[in-house]
């Protein structure tokens, strides 16, 4: 396995290959990604993942003219956080099997307007010949709790004839057409889900989680798996139309958790809050 990242844009994983081949699907790429935030390889969603229903949460004001607020061009609301292409990483240790990078909101006066909480995001990854490990941890700095509304995006590879999917999930948010939450939910029945990918299609949130929550593709080739080892509550499946790829997103809390206050999270000044997940390759 082999893993390489972006420090200078947002910690995106850009690439990562098993046995020569690459297992991500690279999209527009790092150029895309620069210009404009679409997302590719594993990006980090922070600190929200996925949509808000408006433009503000908590009495914070999101300003639309900042380039750190992206926007969905099909609803036109804030999407996927404010570190997308973000140069603001530090680099802390490195190793062929270990990178540690750090983002201080503090020294950074335009995201702490947007996200006005001090504190330090710290990501981890590892890797070894057929896992990839991600750690986040958020560690508070000021006075003030720390909301906890971030996730990840991993885009997998897949070919839609001959893939199989396994989604251990026990229930469903339903959604409005904007993509947002109504409140309303349905079960699942275990396995419901599971089987060929074939032309179905995703963009579901899934707020209820089987206790061993393994998703994962398999092909005629390998499995790749996303654990969620900790920390995560909900995952976003996500497949559109004509896709050759499809997502599996750990997230921390709910979609416009931050606006809703549904299951949101907060981690006290003197604590630190984490989250990990691995990327399994079998063959």
């Amino acid at each position: 396995m082999e893993a390489t990242y972006l420090p200078e844009l947002g910690m995106v994983c850009s690439s990562l290959r098993h046995e020569g081949d690459e297992l991500l699907a690279l999209r527009g790429g790092p150029e895309a990604y620069a210009k404009r935030g679409s997302t590719f390889g594993i990006p980090l969603l922070y600190p929200y993942a996925n949509r808000l229903s408006g433009w503000e949460y908590d009495g914070v004001h999101l300003d639309h003219a900042s380039p750190l607020v992206h926007v969905d061009g099909g609803t036109g609301l804030p999407i996927h956080g404010l570190l997308a292409a973000s140069p603001y990483w530090d680099v802390t240790d490195t190793g062929p099997e270990r990178l540690c990078a750090e983002l201080d909101f503090v020294a950074h006066s335009d995201l702490l307007a947007l996200f006005p909480f001090p504190h330090r995001v710290e990501l981890t990854v590892a890797v070894n010949v057929r896992m990839l490990t991600v750690r986040v941890n958020v560690v508070p700095t000021g006075e003030v709790p720390v909301p906890i509304s971030f996730g990840f995006h991993p885009y997998l590879r897949c070919n839609r004839d001959d893939a199989r999917i396994e989604l251990p999930v026990r229930r469903r948010a339903l959604l409005d057409q904007r993509g947002i939450p109504t409140g309303a939910h349905n079960a699942i029945e275990p396995g419901a889900l599971d089987g060929p990918l074939g032309i179905r299609t995703f963009d579901d949130c899934f707020d209820e989680l089987a206790a061993a929550s393994v998703f994962s593709v398999t092909d005629g080739r390998r499995t790749i798996s996303i654990e969620f080892v900790s920390g995560w509550r909900v995952a976003q499946v996500y497949a559109p139309e004509g896709s050759e790829f499809i997502c599996f997103e750990p997230m921390t809390a709910p979609v416009d958790a931050l606006r809703s206050g549904d299951d949101l999270r907060h981690v006290a000044p003197g604590d630190a809050f984490a989250a990990e997940f691995a990327l399994v390759v079998t063959s």
